[in-house]
């Protein structure tokens, strides 16, 4: 009987106390409550799409474009989790310029209240004819509606000039281009739409920031990030596109102005093909370059977005890997590794529902 009571008494205890904090009171402190950690796996997009670039649009959305087709879109609220959308041009209206050319290496801007992609023109072989125009468009999504070409190899006076990426800096644009016959910048209208001053005036003022001096496949794929008192130049060597025999990886150098010079930790130059590796192949994934722009999440973390094939299959081609990029104590960026991961902690976007 004792023993019953006892019980009994707990339990009124028990229902009391429930009772009386059932709601927060006054000047109580709620604890958030803990979250596991959100990993990802890659590839983020396990199909291929090579050569990306990637703009958070003005509705939430991270868009991301990519070689191929109709120039492929995917989206995403959080860089993991892509959807494909369609191709950025109606198929009637798709760059012509260059007969027989397929769409390469686009570059996803917003300028001026206008979505605008710059786009390389061509096909293999076509050195001396291929070029760089530019589409535009009021959504994210498109269609986007061809302005043209910038120029063709032979007029701007560098052979190959694809893989365009535009920057802005000190309120003037500017466009950067190049592959395998140096990195090169010219300054642009100031619409972004066209050369500042034309062909001839481009063509005579035009500032080479990589070269490539020796036997190597260098550089392509320029990406500059401004961060603090330095510009960073990421670009890819080696050979993009032969699967398993690819041997394709992200460089950096850095340089106090945008035109250079880049020099990597020694302080050798890039004009004279010298540079710091910071995306080398591993057992899971080879051919890893051609990166897209950073992304920062809200946390502050730095996110890089590039191509590669899967060591296991590469006949799926170059799928899309999603890495963080750390920085060390005198500013220069690198992977845990130095190459991709297969699984880690994923981005934290806070909106992304």
């Amino acid at each position: 009987m004792y023993m019953q009571n006892i019980i009994a008494l707990g339990m009124i205890s028990l229902f009391t106390w429930g009772c009386g904090n059932s709601d927060k009171q006054k000047g109580e402190t709620v604890q958030t409550p803990l979250v596991d950690k959100v990993w990802y796996s890659n590839p983020v997009i396990d199909s291929d799409n090579p050569d990306p670039t990637v703009i958070k649009a003005e509705d939430g959305y991270f868009y991301l474009y990519a070689t191929g087709g109709n120039t492929w879109i995917h989206k995403s609220k959080d860089l993991v989790h892509w959807t494909y959308v369609n191709g950025a041009y109606e198929d009637d209206k798709k760059p012509s310029w260059e007969p027989d050319a397929g769409i390469w290496a686009p570059d996803i801007n917003y300028i001026d209240g206008k979505y605008v992609m710059y786009y390389s023109l061509s096909k293999w072989g076509g050195g001396e004819t291929c070029g760089i125009g530019v589409s535009v468009s009021d959504k994210p999504e498109g269609p986007f509606t061809d302005q043209g070409k910038l120029f063709r190899s032979n007029e701007i006076g560098v052979h190959n000039s694809i893989d365009p990426f535009y920057i802005e800096d000190n309120g003037k644009k500017y466009l950067f281009w190049g592959s395998w016959y140096g990195i090169w910048g010219v300054e642009l209208s100031v619409d972004g739409l066209s050369l500042k001053g034309g062909i001839e005036n481009a063509k005579a003022t035009k500032i080479q920031v990589a070269a490539n001096t020796g036997n190597t496949n260098a550089y392509e794929g320029s990406y500059i990030l401004k961060r603090g008192d330095y510009y960073y130049l990421f670009c890819s060597t080696g050979t993009c596109c032969e699967g398993a025999n690819s041997t394709y990886q992200t460089v950096v150098c850095r340089s106090t102005n945008l035109f250079g010079p880049y020099v990597n930790k020694a302080g050798e130059k890039m004009n004279d093909n010298k540079h710091e590796v910071l995306i080398h192949k591993n057992d899971a994934f080879l051919g890893t370059g051609h990166n897209a722009e950073i992304v920062q999440d809200d946390e502050g973390k730095d996110w890089i977005i590039y191509h590669a094939y899967r060591t296991s299959d590469p006949s799926l081609g170059r799928v899309v890997l999603l890495d963080r990029v750390y920085w060390d104590d005198n500013g220069w960026p690198y992977l845990v590794g130095d190459g991709p991961v297969v699984k880690a902690e994923a981005p934290v976007f806070k909106n992304n529902k």
